[in-house]
């Protein structure tokens, strides 16, 4: 088993009714990834779908795939946060599920991986690689880092 020390938030930073299909395809496509990105992701609807078995990793965030799970929702296009409540909800209760199964592991946004540049300890919008997942989910599911 693997040792989860991350449950990563990310959005997919396209339209929220992409196909899942058309997603699998670019990562294998155009990046070459030999595995997908996100364990799970949350379609416009609120459903969701099983792209990886948590046992392996994905291609989430480079340097921290090996103990992270990453949960994407559809959407995020421009940088503007698009969940719909039917995936904010679904969002919120997958992460409760994964927080209960990995404890010791920390709910944060993709954008919160990035380097510290500056060597300030925390991490400001001019050092994020990314602005997904277009919200601070650290922030949001703080809540949720103290199960």
């Amino acid at each position: 088993m693997r040792d989860i020390k991350f449950i990563v938030v990310h959005c997919t930073a396209g339209q929220p009714n992409q196909k899942t299909e058309s997603i699998k395809d670019y990562w294998k496509r155009v990046l070459k990834w030999k595995s997908v990105g996100y364990h799970i992701i949350i379609n416009e609807n609120g459903t969701w779908e099983r792209l990886e078995d948590d046992a392996k990793p994905t291609n989430g965030v480079a340097g921290h795939n090996h103990h992270s799970i990453h949960i994407c929702y559809k959407g995020g296009l421009k940088g503007i946060d698009t969940r719909t409540e039917a995936q904010k909800i679904t969002l919120r209760v997958i992460l409760q599920e994964y927080k209960l199964k990995y404890r010791k592991a920390f709910i944060l946004g993709h954008r919160d991986l990035s380097p510290d540049l500056n060597k300030d300890g925390k991490i400001s919008k001019s050092e994020w690689v990314k602005i997904c997942p277009c919200f601070s989910a650290s922030e949001e599911y703080k809540s949720l880092n103290t199960l």
